[in-house]
């Protein structure tokens, strides 16, 4: 029952998001997930890997099966759209066999199992569609940002980023510095944030198809709610990022008319009394807080008890992820430090829902939520202070950051379990 409220939760949000993209005349989530089911994907790769966190509950066999079926699905219409003479203009020429793989196995679930079997599947295809709702989700919340915020906080926002040194700034030139190469490097641990989580979640998921049942929580849990609330923080909060409100906009192309001036990376803002400006309504207001920050820091967390190599992948991720946001303009430093208070409130609040609320666990997640209130309501009414008092705002925000990375990893080791001693004999008296 509690999956079915959770579905039908789901199926009426994006039912909501596909009637406001209509009324902006675009299709939305559902429509778009649809066409994906016939026309080049757009999403070929998150597909594949959708597929993979499906095919957990199924056995070793199975997913070999299943594999092949999504090749040879695919190969099919690479041959169909070659005789046809048709082209893939902005989607992947592969995709579809992995989507169409999912959707039968949902078929089957309910056709050919039954019980505790049929449970199993559904939440294997569940979670599947999830991965793939949740891009499609969010690519109609940010169409939803652009038209319905037409002034951003930017101004606000790069003022107060003057207490920590204006990091995008600085890290844009040092991107533009590495060349190409390391430009490249950085656009690709950024566009393939989901694939990672991916990864690690097969990890973290590995004995399902054994122990045929889910672990209380796993990573795709955090990425989920991260993109479910951050969206509405957006529609409090709506920022463009400076290469839009103070360069030429992503690569070089789009929103330099609406831009302050041609500032990034190479000239920080100038100090004046900040206020909300009037932008296109074609650039989503995705900036606070930075949920690529947050999603890598959700990462990072999950790997921390993982082998070596995801250990490494996963602090590799933040570091790049930290390194491609600010880099490329995408993002300020006031950005990345709400996004990482905002990922360990939701991760304290997801952990203490599956073991169950105690004290500590409701003090982290309200101190965590205050202080992320906090953040926002200094960038927004005290950026002129903050700006003028760098050596005072400057370590304060990172102090405050700090302070609930602290709380966390305090309150989650004082929950993980402590091995009892093992209780010792006591030596027997000699027989006389």
């Amino acid at each position: 029952m509690l999956w079915a409220a959770a579905g039908a939760v789901v199926l009426g949000f994006l039912i909501v998001l596909e009637i406001a993209a209509r009324h902006y005349g675009l299709p939305g989530p559902i429509t778009n997930q649809l066409q994906e089911v016939i026309f080049p994907p757009k999403s070929g790769p998150l597909l594949y890997a959708s597929m993979a966190l499906m095919m957990v509950v199924l056995t070793w066999r199975q997913r070999f099966i299943a594999a092949g079926a999504a090749i040879g699905i695919d190969i099919a219409f690479l041959l169909v759209r070659w005789a046809a003479g048709a082209k893939v203009a902005d989607g992947h020429p592969f995709g579809n066999g992995a989507l169409w793989v999912i959707l039968g196995y949902a078929v089957i679930a309910v056709t050919r199992r039954t019980g505790r079997e049929r449970v199993l599947l559904l939440k294997g295809v569940g979670l599947g569609l999830l991965l793939v709702a949740g891009r499609k989700t969010g690519d109609t919340w940010l169409l939803i940002t652009s038209k319905t915020r037409p002034a951003v906080l930017d101004q606000y926002v790069s003022i107060a980023d003057h207490a920590l040194g204006n990091p995008s700034w600085l890290a844009g030139r040092i991107v533009a510095a590495t060349g190409p190469i390391g430009a490249h490097v950085l656009d690709y641990v950024y566009v393939q944030l989901a694939v990672a989580a991916v990864v690690v979640t097969l990890y973290q998921l590995r004995d399902v198809a054994v122990e045929r049942r889910f672990p209380g929580h796993h990573l795709v849990r955090t990425f989920l709610v991260i993109g479910l609330l951050g969206p509405g923080i957006y529609m409090i909060f709506p920022v463009v990022g400076p290469v839009f409100a103070y360069g030429t906009g992503a690569f070089g192309t789009g929103g330099a008319h609406w831009a302050v001036a041609n500032l990034w990376p190479h000239t920080p803002p100038p100090l004046h009394t900040p206020h909300p400006m009037a932008f296109d309504e074609i650039t989503p207001r995705n900036c606070m807080p930075s949920l690529h920050t947050a999603w890598a820091t959700a990462i990072f967390i999950h790997t921390r008890k993982s082998p070596r190599i995801l250990r490494f992948a996963g602090t590799f991720w933040l570091i790049a992820t930290l390194g491609a946001t600010l880099g490329f303009g995408y993002h300020y430093g006031a950005d990345l430090v709400a996004g990482v208070v905002f990922t360990l409130t939701i991760e304290a609040g997801l952990r203490s829902l599956e073991r169950g609320w105690d004290r500590s666990g409701t003090q982290l997640v309200i101190y965590g939520a205050t202080v992320f209130a906090a953040l926002l309501l200094s960038y927004r009414y005290l950026p002129m202070e903050m700006a003028r008092h760098p050596w005072v705002f400057g370590p304060l925000l990172i102090l405050a950051m700090t302070s609930v990375v602290h709380g966390y990893v305090r309150t989650t080791r004082l929950w993980e379990p402590t091995a009892a001693p093992v209780r010792q004999p006591e030596p027997q008296p000699e027989p006389a």
